[in-house]
């Protein structure tokens, strides 16, 4: 029996703020945005950054898990939106993630739900959010 490879690329970022700009991201890969830091603009916050990193480790965990579970065929898209509830006094953190699968396709209600639960126990973003992981900081000059 051959095994899977699995496949890893280099991740992190790094984000420059200076003087009165917005703050920049770059990824380590060479990915750059431009985050909004006003209450009107347009365009993502840090907190949208959180919600588009599981939303988007989900839907890729989903096509993954219908051709695990053999439906891929019967799925023409995947959506997941993210959203959450941020307290209203410091220290300021998400309580609560309201994550809602859309899948397009011939599906029944037993197989989106398992479709969802297991993208959900595949996504490391999902797992590291519940796992309570450890940061590590470091200062320097």
């Amino acid at each position: 029996m051959v095994g899977l490879a699995v496949r890893t690329r280099e991740t992190g970022a790094v984000a420059i703020l200076q003087g009165q700009e917005k703050p920049v991201i770059h990824s380590l890969t060479g990915g750059e945005l431009t985050l909004e830091n006003t209450v009107s603009g347009a365009g993502f916050n840090a907190i949208d950054l959180l919600y588009a990193s599981l939303s988007a480790c989900l839907v890729m965990s989903a096509r993954i898990a219908a051709r695990k579970l053999g439906l891929v065929e019967r799925i023409s898209s995947y959506e997941v939106k993210v959203s959450g509830e941020k307290t209203e006094h410091e220290p300021y953190r998400i309580t609560r993630f309201d994550v809602q699968f859309l899948f397009a396709g011939d599906l029944s209600e037993v197989e989106r739900h398992e479709l969802a639960e297991t993208a959900e126990a595949m996504c490391t973003v999902s797992n590291t959010l519940k796992a309570n992981a450890e940061v590590a900081f470091t200062v320097s000059g």
